[in-house]
Formats: C-alpha cells, structure tokens, sequence
C-alpha cells in the first residue's frame, strides 16, 4: 500500500483512531506503527491525527512518528457529564449483572468480558435470563460478526456481550449503558469502551466489576507482551493508575480526568459522590498481612495469606508449619470476604504487588514495607460486610448475602449431612434442626466457640445446647 501510494502526490493524510499508531496507547498495532513511514515519503504533505482517548506519553509519541516538523496538539477535553460512573468488587457477577440490568429494560447496551469463552458464558446466560444478548469476539468468523454488528446497530434492545474486539468505530448514539466484568488494561482503554455510550448526550450509566483474578490476569498479560522492558513497565503503571481509579475515595470523574490532565469539580453523578466512600485507618490490619506475607517468605498468593491469618488448619499449611508462626490466627475475627477486599486494596495502593513470574504471589513493595515498620500509617475504603440482620428478616438476608467458597461448600455438605442424621434420629424435617440459611453462614465464618456459633442467625439458646458442640465439632474435623 505504501508503495502504491507513492505513485501520487498525495497532499494531506487524516489518521483515525491514532493511538493504535502508539505503543503507549491502548490498543498498539504494528501496521498503525507502518504509518510513521508516511512522513519520509511524502515529506511535503499535511497530516492529520485523531483520537478520543490518549494522555500526555501518547500524544507525544504520536507526535513523534507521525509529523515531518512540530505539530500543533489540540485537545479538546475528557469529560462526559452525562455518564454515571461506577466500580465494584466483584463478588457474583451474575447476580451483579442483573441488578446493573434491572432498570434498564427495552435498552442497548455494551459488556466487556476479557476472554471468548467468559463472553459466550455471559452472553448465554443472559439469554437464558429473557435478553436478548449477543456474543461478540475475535474467534468468531467474519460473517457472524458482522451479522451481529449489524443487529446490533438495527435492533433495539440489544445488548452486546463482546470482548475488546467490538467497539472501534462504533457510533451508535443511543447506547444507554457499558458494563465491564472484567478489569480493562488500561485506564485509556477503560474510557474509550465506556465512551461508546450516550453519545446522542442523553444520560448513559457504566459500571465496572474486578477482583483480584483480574489484576493477576492483566499483570501476567503485560509481562508476556514481548521483551521490551520499559514498555512492560510503563503498561504496569498505566494498570496501577486504573487500580487507582477503582480504589479512589474522592470523585472518580475528578481522578479519572486527572489522569488526562484536566481539572473538574465533584460531578455528582458517580457511585463516590452519590454515597460518599468512609475512610478508616487500616495500619493494624495491613501490618497482619504484611507479617503473614513477610514470615511466609513472600511466596504465596492471597488465598494462603488469608488462611494464615485468619488461623486455618488445613494441610498446606500445616505441611510448612505456617501454623506456628506470630501472625497465625491473628485475623480471625474477620472473614475471608473482608480480607479479600482489603489485600484488594492494599494491591491497588501500591502496599503489595502481584508477582507473574511467582505464580501470583504476593509481594511487599517499599511502602508496604514501611508500613510493617510503622514508618507510615495506611488508610482504606471502608469495607461493607453483610451485617447480621434482625431476627425477622435473618434466613432471607443470609441467602442473599453469603458466598461460598469450594472449601466452603465442602464444608456445607457435612454440615448438611450432619442435619440429616439429627433429623433422622429426632424424626423431624431437617430443617427443624437448623434452615440452610444457618448452614451457608456457618460454613462461611467457621465458628469456633459456642458464643461464636450464637451469634449466626437461626442459633437460638434452645439449639446452642441441643446442637452447639455437635456443629462445632464438625467444623474442626473438615478443617483439620
């Protein structure tokens, strides 16, 4: 093509979607990078340079390879007051999903999910839900895609299950929402997907769900995105102001324009302004953490850390003799879902990083270490943990609430099979004995104390003493 066009004495080049022309912009492609050759050979000519998202290291390097001689950069600004940002933890995606979904029936949609296989998952799910939901990803042949671009942009009510494959050039102007189950790469990838709706300026809502999966994920993507070192560590900063982003107590509209550069007032149309964030001091706990992960020898992942402090009896730990160590144990009057969240946090301040090369252990940076010695205080976004409901409403609010892990449901199954022979003996229906409800938080916090097991809803006085130590028991055996 480069050969071709040298045949005519072409005046003036325009180049869309430039940042692809970038290897610090969000979606680097080699044969946007072939661009830069234009400059050699029509020496005379004009250009032309466009793109919605690129900060400052972008601009620059657009610049560079682009222009003959000094170009003129405009930018004309970042922000989109009609959208309703928003992030959260990921916890159930499904069930997440639907209550993002909730009040929005009859419009088009956009989420991203990070792999084709997730994408079909979620797509089919949806469907199976009563939307009308397509998959959308690079594995997918030519033609399917684009009947379903085409559907997309003609129907109503569709919403787009799509990997980062669906979106460039994208103008449909009543796309009223742009959900995200996966962390983006980056935070100009985050707000060019989310840029792809309300564009016609009616109000438009985005909502974005990570855990730590995901950051693990996109760190090992970065560290295996060729050998060019600096690039690497560039791609990980970027990450680290999208944590950031995820983390921020204040506006996310002022940090996100932050990020470009740009200066706004509180917009009062994101998940911070409208529920204000409460920040407490976390340096006790931190210091748990970073004990576990010092005395561990920096060599384990989130889930181990969390067993160690939280005092588990399982085989690995045994095995290495982490039971014996200062921090064992010293968590445990908080569950797994708020130590999750926390070393979240602790991640996205940049207290701990993710280590690809070590499987996705957790490491102390220089702060965390600073930290652990009490040189420097560490503050975090309150976590919200399901509190224990009124006697009323308990059974209910404890299916909505509690998650389980696979230990945990392992767990359950004795418990369940534990119910079945009370029951059996008492000749009563099992859930005389203790509702499901009961067995789901009890699997789930692991009492270890007959006043522990009385705090669970359903653990009245009059089944503490017929049932209390029996339960008990079986909670240790299934973690010894």
């Amino acid at each position: 093509m480069l050969s071709a066009l040298s045949e005519f004495d072409i005046a003036y080049f325009i180049i869309d979607e430039a940042h692809c022309v970038s290897k610090w912009g969000v979606s680097f492609r080699p044969e946007y990078e072939m661009l830069s050759q234009l400059k050699e050979r029509f020496p005379h000519a004009t250009f032309g340079a466009f793109t919605a998202t690129a900060d400052r290291a972008t601009r620059d390097d657009i610049v560079r390879k682009l222009f003959p001689g000094p170009g003129t950069v405009t930018v004309q600004g970042f922000d989109r007051p009609n959208l309703r940002l928003a992030v959260g933890a990921k916890t159930n995606w499904r069930r997440q999903l639907m209550a993002f979904l909730e009040d929005k029936s009859g419009q088009a949609g956009i989420v991203y999910c990070l792999s084709r296989k997730y994408t079909e998952e979620v797509a089919d799910f949806l469907t199976q839900e009563g939307i009308k939901a397509i998959a959308y990803h690079a594995g997918q042949d030519a033609q399917q895609r684009r009947e379903s671009q085409d559907r997309f942009m003609s129907e109503d009510a569709v919403v787009m299950v799509a990997t980062i494959a669906f979106g460039m050039g994208i103008d449909k102007p009543d796309i009223r929402f742009v959900c995200h189950l996966n962390l983006p790469g980056s935070v100009e990838a985050y707000y060019q997907e989310i840029g792809r709706a309300g564009r016609d300026g009616a109000p438009a809502e985005t909502l974005m769900l990570f855990g730590l999966d995901d950051i693990r994920m996109r760190r090992m993507f970065i560290d295996q995105d060729g050998d060019d070192d600096t690039h690497k560590l560039r791609e990980h900063k970027r990450l680290d102001s999208l944590l950031a982003y995820c983390e921020a107590a204040q506006c996310r509209r002022q940090t996100l324009l932050a990020y470009f550069d740009e200066e706004s007032e509180p917009c009062s149309n994101c998940d911070t302004c409208l529920n204000p964030p409460i920040r407490v001091d976390g340096t006790r706990h931190a210091q748990m953490i970073l004990s576990a992960i010092y005395r561990t020898g920096q060599f384990f992942g989130a889930a181990h850390i969390i067993d160690v402090v939280r005092g588990a009896q399982n085989q690995k730990i045994i095995e290495r003799s982490h039971d014996q160590l200062p921090t064992f144990g010293v968590g445990k009057d908080q569950s797994k879902q708020y130590w999750q969240a926390f070393i979240r946090q602790m991640v996205a301040g940049g207290i701990l990083s993710i280590n690809i090369q070590k499987y996705g252990c957790l490491e102390m940076t220089d702060r965390g270490l600073k930290i652990l010695c009490g040189d420097l205080d560490f503050e975090f976004r309150e976590i919200q943990v399901a509190a224990r409901p009124g006697r009323k409403t308990k059974a209910k609010t404890a299916r909505a609430t509690i998650e389980l892990s696979s230990d945990d449901d392992r767990l359950l199954t004795r418990l369940k099979a534990l119910r079945l022979e009370l029951a059996r003996t008492r000749n009563v229906p099992a859930y005389v004995v203790f509702p499901d409800s009961t067995l789901m938080e009890i699997a789930a916090t692991r009492p270890d104390t007959l006043d522990r097991l009385s705090e669970i809803n359903g653990v009245g006085p009059k089944k503490l003493q017929d049932y209390g130590d029996t339960f008990l028991a079986a909670v240790k055996d299934v973690q010894a």
